[in-house]
This record gives C-alpha cells, structure tokens and sequence, in this order.
C-alpha cells in the first residue's frame, strides 16, 4: 500500500432525531460542507471528486442520492459517483480515484435519515432474498442470535457486554456529536429488561440520523491544506458469505483480512463501527487490538450510528485524533451487511511513507 493520499478534512452532523431534514440529507449535508470547507480553504471548484454513500431502501425511493446532490450544486460541473453501502466505501472509491492520479483532492460524504423509517424491518432486505427476508427477522433479532452463540460458547457474558456500553457512554460525554451518553455503570444497565433477549437497549444503537464527510488529498496538496494531514498508510475491504447459516457467526474473517491487508499492525487508538455491544468485543479479537489500544473514545456506534454516515465517522474521528496528534497510529473500520458480514479498514499515520 501506498501512503500517498492523507484525510486533510472531516466533519459530521450531531446524530439524532431529526423532524427538520428530509430523506435527501441536503439540510444536514450543506452545514457539514461548510465547515470542512472552511477549515481547510478549500472552495466546491476545488474538488475533483466527489462520490457519497446512502440507500435507496431507507430513503424509500429510486435514485435517492440524486436528491443529495443539490448540496455539492450544478456549478461548477462536478465528476461524481455514488455507493449503495456505507460512506466509508465511498471513500475507498475516492481514495482509488486520487491514487490513479484522476484527482488531487476528492470529497466522500455519507447521509441517513434512519428515524424515516423502521430501520429493523429496512434491514430485513439486505438478507437472503430467497430463504432468510421472507421471514422478516430484523436486524435486532440477527444480531441477538449472534450474542447469543457467544454466550453460551463462553466468549463473554452480559456483564462484559454492559461494560461495553456503559464505557461508551462515559466516553461519549465529551462528544457534543454524539447522540446518548451518561454516567450509567455496567449494573445499572444489566437492570434494565431485555429488548431480544439478551440484547437489552444500550446494547443496540440508537436509530439516529445524520452525515458525515471527509476530504483526502494528494501528497502534492495535502500539506498545503492539512498542518498535519492523516497519511493512508493501509485501506482494505472484504466480504463473508450473506448466507447466515454459511458462515461461522462467531469468527470474523474479513474484518481481520482487511486488517491483515491493511497492514493495520500497531495502532494506538481504533474506531470500531460495533452497532452491538458483543460486536466490539468480536472486532477487538478479529482486529488483534491489544487492552493498550484506545477503543472508540467518541463513544462510537453505540452513542450514535447514522446508517450509511456511521462508519466513514469512525475513519474521520481516527483521522482527526492523528491531524490533532493525541495518535501518531490509528485505524478507522466500518461494517455493512448482518452480523458484521462485510468489513472494511482504513489504517491512518501521522507520517507519510
């Protein structure tokens, strides 16, 4: 891998319930855009390329994106693209584009209006179409199997679950972005009844809307807009099978295949998309993370998962940690698909190669 390309820009709406935006994201995109734009002078004309992240299922419409659009504007003519998943793959798309030197500057921006719609039931529609959908087992549901099977495999109980989420919520309090957070402690939250048995609510994400973008540059410009630019030293996805009963729900073989191809190594703080609470303790197995590595100091996920915003946040927040110098080595992930089925890494260096 090449470290060539740096995030010299990031920025994100606060998630939450939003009765002011439309599915479109226009109205939480174009304060988004300012802001990055500001903090590294940059003006629309600068970008040469643009590429977003969002669904047409949440949106409830064909083409959705389009709408979104209106927050880059016709003017100038800009070269753009779309992925149906997640940003953070919409910033692999830019980070290709910049790489083939097709662009020195790319922009990639995700929105979700989640509370648009019954986010469990969306869900359903990304499994087998055949066999699994017709069920309509929600998202809630898969991922409680899943914690399940941990559980009685030993892997870890509800308590190490509960620590999880009460962690994030302390952390989240220093993040004005973030949708919940508190002081709770883990007995506090293991009190409370059970959403899907064992999932109880601060073990899921709160369904939230919001956006978020990040800008990357060249070597040739990136200094020049960025004091100190957060370096792609390593960028990989990879996908397990969609069939649940295909694949071992307990293993996490692209997350640590992305990691392995990202060269992800040692990181001093990591921001894991866990939109569960067991999800982070797989990620943390999968991703070799050591009790040394800061996990998710904004709270992550589960303070705040705009769909299709979550988890190109997680690279940004990894990446400002690295422009600010509270990391010198960080790694930003992403998930999509049930039961962390695709997974994605982006590793971040203070230092170019």
């Amino acid at each position: 891998m090449s470290a060539d390309v740096a995030v010299v820009g990031f920025a994100q709406s606060p998630v939450r319930v939003r009765e002011d935006a439309t599915t479109s994201g226009v109205e939480m995109l174009v304060p988004i855009f300012a802001e990055v734009f500001r903090a590294c002078g940059l003006a629309k004309s600068d970008i040469g390329f643009w590429c977003s992240g969002s669904s047409d299922y949440l949106a409830g419409r064909a083409f959705s994106f389009v709408s979104a659009v209106d927050a880059i504007g016709a003017v100038p003519p800009a070269m753009e693209s779309h992925v149906e998943m997640d940003a953070a793959w919409a910033l692999y798309e830019a980070w290709a584009k910049v790489l083939t030197g097709e662009a020195e500057i790319a922009l990639a921006y995700g929105f979700g209006k989640s509370s648009g719609a019954e986010l469990r039931r969306v869900l359903a529609l990304q499994l087998d179409p055949y066999l699994v959908a017709p069920l309509w087992p929600d998202s809630v549901s898969v991922a409680a199997l899943q914690a399940r099977l941990g559980l009685e495999a030993g892997r870890w109980t509800e308590k190490d679950m509960a620590e999880v989420a009460a962690r994030s919520r302390a952390a989240a309090r220093s993040n004005p972005d973030a949708q919940v957070s508190g002081s709770l402690t883990a007995a506090d939250l293991l009190a409370r009844p059970y959403v899907a048995e064992p999932l109880r609510a601060h073990d899921c994400a709160p369904v939230g809307d919001g956006a978020a973008v990040v800008i990357i540059a060249s070597a040739a410009r990136a200094r020049e807009l960025c004091e100190r630019p957060a370096w792609i030293s390593g960028f990989a996805h990879q996908v397990d099978s969609g069939s649940l009963g295909a694949r071992d729900l307990l293993a996490v073989p692209s997350a640590a295949g992305a990691a392995s191809a990202a060269g992800a190594g040692s990181v001093e703080l990591a921001e894991l998309h866990a939109p569960f609470s067991h999800q982070e303790l797989l990620l943390r197995s999968a991703l070799g993370l050591g009790e040394g590595v800061a996990v998710n100091p904004s709270g992550g996920a589960l303070c705040g998962n705009p769909m299709f915003a979550a988890g190109l946040a997680r690279i940004g927040l990894a990446a400002r940690a690295v422009m600010s110098g509270r990391a010198g080595r960080a790694l930003g992930h992403a998930t999509s698909g049930p039961a962390l089925q695709q997974n994605l890494v982006c590793v971040l260096s203070g230092e170019a190669s």
